[in-house]
């Protein structure tokens, strides 16, 4: 079976956790290729919520094997609070979770670093999850930064942070009031984090590597959105990582070829969360409606979700920039009674149409919408499971949005549990969930 990537179409939730959750159960190992604990995932299973941040979707099927890559960020912390909770759940990640040792880590002044650059910026933040993303992505590249596996020597990332604040950080930390750390401090953390975590880390190249030589099925799961992407998204108001699916090599130390498809996932309408342009937003009743009916509220955060049309524009442009083969098309019940529907088909930007996504976020937040209108439908889709049965005006607006995308929808979500889907037959996912 080929291997198989899932990465989001928008400006992330659009619903790739219940996705892997769907395809896992046909794959040897289900893969984080980048991200932290800024992202979130919820799975509903047998009326169970639950919200996985860290650890991929694939940990809920017992035969699956989950790893998470070395362009990851790992919280330990907030890991080990994840693992007991899952552990609480009866899911046990013991022997299928293996975390890599390259994998950087959010130290407790990279949280501070967050929050500290956040409040200097006001009203001109980036709007982030003040998690530590961005400043332990940032230490990574400055070299500054301390993995997973360093953790086995907790002496030597005292050392190291104790050098990395003589050079400059520590003086920076104290600028920006975030609190200086100790290396002593940070001595008893490596260690209580190795013997929290130590078992599950390991060499997940290798592992992956060994995956392909013996052509057992990989399920690359992807955080956020490709409109978040740090290169191809909507620059400053982006997360620290590469989201799309050109990312996965890199980010696991496996070849290009190694990702044979791309699946693609985007909601039925458009929502972003944070700072930054959002074209099809809609400030008023609808905006407040779809929020209710969808449950617009982050996994990991719990902030309210902006929320508007369906933006064709930039579905289009995340399904150039990462190549997706196929799209799914979450929550599209949410939309039941709202008649009509509009999808925005082109911007007007500076008085000039274009059916291409701005390269800045100045364009784009002078992007005017042009819309196009189409029937809404009144019917209860929540039991719907096949294609036939869904009303005409909701077969429509799916087959007007596959070709503004030009990219065929494979997959249509019609409630939040497990089962509650719509398999497109002759598509791609259709083989695979026929398998």
């Amino acid at each position: 079976m080929p291997n198989l990537a899932v990465v989001g179409a928008q400006w992330g939730d659009e619903g790739k956790g219940k996705v892997v959750d769907l395809l896992a159960p046909r794959f040897a190992s289900v893969v984080r290729f980048q991200g932290g604990p800024n992202a979130g995932h919820t799975v509903v299973v047998d009326g169970v919520t639950h919200a996985l941040h860290q650890v991929p979707s694939g940990i809920l099927h017992p035969g699956v094997r989950c790893l998470v890559g070395a362009g990851t960020l790992v919280d330990p912390d907030r890991l080990v609070e994840e693992l007991a909770t899952l552990r609480a759940a009866g899911v046990e990640p013991a022997g299928r979770l293996v975390l890599s040792r390259r994998a950087h880590l959010i130290l407790p002044h990279h949280r501070a670093l967050d929050g500290a650059l956040e409040a200097r910026l006001g009203k001109g933040g980036i709007g982030t999850t003040r998690r530590g993303m961005g400043p332990a992505y940032g230490a990574k590249v400055e070299r500054w930064g301390v993995r997973l596996g360093d953790l086995a020597r907790p002496a030597d990332v005292a050392a190291h942070l104790g050098r990395m604040l003589d050079a400059g950080l520590g003086a920076w930390l104290r600028e920006l009031g975030a609190g200086v750390p100790s290396p002593g401090e940070i001595e008893v953390l490596a260690a209580r984090w190795w013997e929290a975590l130590g078992e599950h880390v390991g060499d997940v190249s290798r592992l992956l590597h060994e995956d392909l030589r013996e052509g057992r099925p990989i399920l690359f799961e992807g955080a956020q959105g490709a409109l978040l992407d740090v290169d191809f998204g909507t620059y400053p108001f982006v997360t620290s990582s590469n989201t799309i699916a050109g990312g996965i090599p890199a980010s696991l130390g496996i070849p290009p070829r190694a990702v044979h498809r791309v699946v693609g996932i985007a909601k039925a309408y458009t929502t972003r969360v944070g700072a930054g342009p959002f074209p099809t937003e809609e400030h008023g009743p609808l905006g407040d409606r779809l929020r209710d009916a969808g449950g617009e509220y982050g996994t990991t955060t719990g902030r309210p979700r902006r929320c508007g049309w369906f933006d064709a524009v930039a579905v289009a442009h995340a399904v150039r920039v990462s190549g997706i083969d196929a799209l799914v098309l979450t929550k599209l019940d949410v939309l039941g009674g709202i008649d009509p529907l509009r999808i925005a088909v082109a911007y007007d930007v500076d008085g000039e149409r274009t059916e291409w996504f701005p390269s800045t976020a100045a364009e784009l937040d002078r992007a005017v919408p042009v819309y196009e209108e189409l029937p809404g439908w009144t019917e209860d889709l929540s039991g719907v499971r096949r294609l036939e049965d869904l009303p005409a005006a909701a077969r429509a607006y799916v087959a007007r949005i596959e070709e503004l995308a030009g990219c065929p929808v494979s997959l249509l979500g019609t409630g939040p549990g497990r089962g509650s889907e719509i398999v497109v037959p002759g598509t791609l996912l259709a083989e695979w969930l026929a398998s």
